[in-house]
């Protein structure tokens, strides 16, 4: 129960202060007449005003509100590290039990990672709780977090004191890779700079201070491992192999006493192209192909082509003198053994033996695939004669032998089983638009040269089902063997044509190693926080895909076929890091987010970020580790924490459920009062 007194005045206040003064002036006017009665005029006048001014008593039912202690406590990844989700508990669990024998009501929230790798925002959550809640009931505000929030500046007008307990240990020490500068695409072959740096946080044990070791590994291979120094920017010189994605992997191994390895990795991807593809194109005898070949080849801006058509061989004898001839010498030896590595793809079209390339040279095409080069045979009567490029060395790395029958019959190229699966003629039928004819897919050919597989997949028949197109991988290089001269009709549109072009650009880019055409592969894609797994394969099943998230922890997932030789998945990661997936032998790193999200730039907990923010509204900041602080009720304006104790405000916050107003004294009342002081002047006056 409250009581208030209040005036309703029955006239404006300005004419009550006019009555009050003219009533002051009468009474000093009765004092300097000397009339003996003037207090009670005095006494009567103001009866008579406080009778104008209307006093009456309000009485007020109060129902007191209990204060409000707002916590708010930090679960973000950085928190979730070496014993600090304890510490984290046990500080609640305590809070709740100090403010509520105090009599006070706690409002827990907690703050998980923010969205886009914001990191941790808890001002922007305590401005959002303070909304929520009378601002006359709150007695103060108390953060749990190891102190590294990313929104200090959004510190809210608080009508009570802050507060903030830091976990964490003083003896805490953290090692974090950096990578400063990446470039995102790079030419093969070309030396590229990258920049990172090591750097070391908090309490470094002195044995491991200074060194460290890193391990790097490009596209899953295996790792090398370097020593490095610690906190200083380092210099990482890197040639890209192929073209297409590289995945530049670093690992920092754990150390003993680390906080986390949750920054200890990191995944760079660098785009490879090629500055210039040189390709060496050996025409045998002149035939109606051989054009497509060239204009497929010479309307890409970034080969280089060098042709050479044999119109001449060295046997022919017509008696034209040697100065009087306009062709040019064929360079063999400069091709063939001096220069034969610097080409990225030989392609022999309808080349037979005919004394120009010794058997040496030819052997030395052979070293040439082994060690990593690329040829295409394109075949035509040629190769089943006694003079074919099969009764050479090259025999050892071609995938068809052949029988020395040639096909003179109309043929629809077909897509074998196995290379509905192969990347090079899987979906072709989709690459070719335009068509005459709906109820056959592309044009026929006309010539197959019969032809035995020996080695390699078969991704494409022809007549009776015999290959036609044959894929082998020799040593590191690559071997193609076409077995046939006609694909050239697809490009001149007979029958509807056919995708001669997507073929032999797939076919190229195979046989020179670019990953998004390999026949085993896994690629994942990152889209938000989802990530889109493919598994190529020429298999007809896979097994599960084992996806390691970057808390270490591991799930199995299902790859399903979605077409052949495509086995597809999508996996909605739940935090933001490195993820490793693996299916059988072949393994894949991807980043959701950066490798090292926010979250790890800082793992040492430090009061530095809060210090500023709770002095000025009177609130400490405590380490945890020093033990957990006493809760104690303080009046409003004063000192709100101490040695090993930390103050809440009283607030006396309340409910009015009743209120009445009664009149303090009856108008008659005032008017009899007024009367008998009048009367009391009269008589004290008249008798003196």
């Amino acid at each position: 129960m409250a009581q208030t007194i209040l005036f309703d005045p029955l006239l404006p206040m300005a004419l009550i202060w006019a009555l009050g003064a003219a009533t002051l002036l009468i009474v000093a006017l009765a004092v300097w007449r000397g009339l003996s009665g003037w207090p009670f005029r005095l006494l009567a006048g103001a009866a008579l005003l406080a009778a104008l001014l209307n006093p009456s008593l309000q009485s007020e039912e109060r129902e007191p509100l209990s204060d409000i202690v707002l916590v708010v406590a930090d679960q973000s990844a950085s928190q979730r590290i070496a014993d600090r989700p304890d510490q984290t508990t046990d500080a609640l669990e305590a809070l709740e039990a100090e403010i509520a024998a105090l009599g006070m009501e706690m409002r827990l929230s907690t703050v998980a990672d923010a969205p886009d790798n914001a990191g941790t925002l808890l001002m922007a959550e305590l401005n959002r709780m303070l909304a929520e809640e009378p601002r006359a009931r709150i007695a103060g505000a108390i953060l749990v977090t190891d102190g590294q929030l990313h929104d200090a500046q959004l510190v809210p007008d608080l009508p009570a004191p802050l507060h903030a307990l830091i976990t964490g240990r003083e003896t805490d020490w953290d090692r974090r890779l950096v990578i400063e500068t990446a470039p995102a695409f790079g030419i093969i072959g070309e030396e590229l700079m990258m920049t990172l740096r090591i750097e070391d946080q908090g309490a470094v044990p002195a044995d491991l201070s200074g060194r460290a070791e890193i391990a790097i590994a490009i596209d899953g291979g295996p790792s090398r491992t370097f020593q490095v120094p610690t906190n200083e920017t380092l210099q990482l010189p890197l040639t890209l192999e192929h073209a297409g994605q590289n995945v530049v992997q670093f690992i920092i191994p754990e150390a003993p006493g680390e906080l986390t390895e949750r920054n200890n990795a990191a995944v760079v991807q660098i785009n490879g192209i090629r500055d210039r593809l040189s390709v060496l194109l050996v025409s045998g005898e002149p035939h109606p192909g051989q054009r497509t070949w060239r204009n497929l080849l010479k309307s890409d801006p970034s080969v280089d082509l060098v042709h050479f058509t044999i119109l001449r061989p060295p046997d022919k004898q017509d008696g034209v003198p040697v100065t009087e001839l306009s062709l040019i010498a064929f360079p063999t030896r400069e091709l063939f053994m001096e220069s034969v590595d610097d080409f990225d793809l030989i392609i022999f079209d309808r080349y037979q033996r005919r004394g120009i390339l010794p058997m040496l040279y030819i052997d030395n095409i052979r070293r040439y695939v082994e060690d990593g080069g690329a040829l295409l045979l394109a075949a035509g009567p040629d190769y089943a004669s006694a003079a074919s490029l099969y009764r050479t060395p090259l025999s050892e790395i071609l995938p068809g032998r052949p029988t020395a029958r040639v096909i003179e019959a109309p043929f629809l190229p077909e897509i074998s089983e196995l290379g509905q699966r192969h990347p090079v003629t899987a979906g072709l039928e989709d690459a070719h638009q335009g068509l005459s004819d709906s109820a056959q897919p592309w044009g026929r050919w006309m010539r197959q040269i019969e032809v035995t597989e020996q080695a390699g997949q078969t991704v494409m028949t022809g007549n009776g089902g015999a290959p036609l197109l044959m894929l082998d991988r020799v040593g590191e290089g690559r071997v193609a063997l076409l077995a046939s001269d006609h694909a050239w009709l697809w490009d001149r549109g007979y029958e509807g044509g056919g995708p001669q072009l997507e073929m032999l650009r797939r076919l190229a880019h195979w046989m020179m190693g670019e990953p998004d055409l390999e026949e085993e592969a896994l690629v994942a894609e990152a889209d938000g926080q989802t990530i889109r797994v493919t598994r190529r394969t020429l298999a007809d099943t896979v097994g599960a895909l084992v996806v390691t998230a970057p808390d270490g922890s591991e799930t199995e997932v299902t790859l399903e076929q979605t077409a052949p030789g495509r086995f597809t998945a999508e996996i909605d990661g739940g935090e933001q890091g490195l993820y490793r997936l693996r299916e059988g032998e072949r393994e894949r790193v991807i980043a959701l987010g950066p490798a090292a999200p926010r979250e790890f730039e800082e793992t040492i907990a430090s009061a530095a970020r809060l210090e500023p923010v709770a002095d000025p509204l009177s609130g400490a900041v405590m380490r945890l580790e020093d033990g957990m602080p006493d809760i104690r009720r303080v009046s409003e304006g004063r000192t709100a924490n101490g040695r090993g104790w930390i103050g809440l405000t009283a607030r006396d916050a309340y409910l009015t459920t009743d209120v009445t107003v009664t009149p303090l004294i009856s108008a008659w009342v005032f008017l009899l009062l007024a009367a008998a002081l009048t009367v009391a002047g009269w008589l004290r006056e008249g008798r003196r």
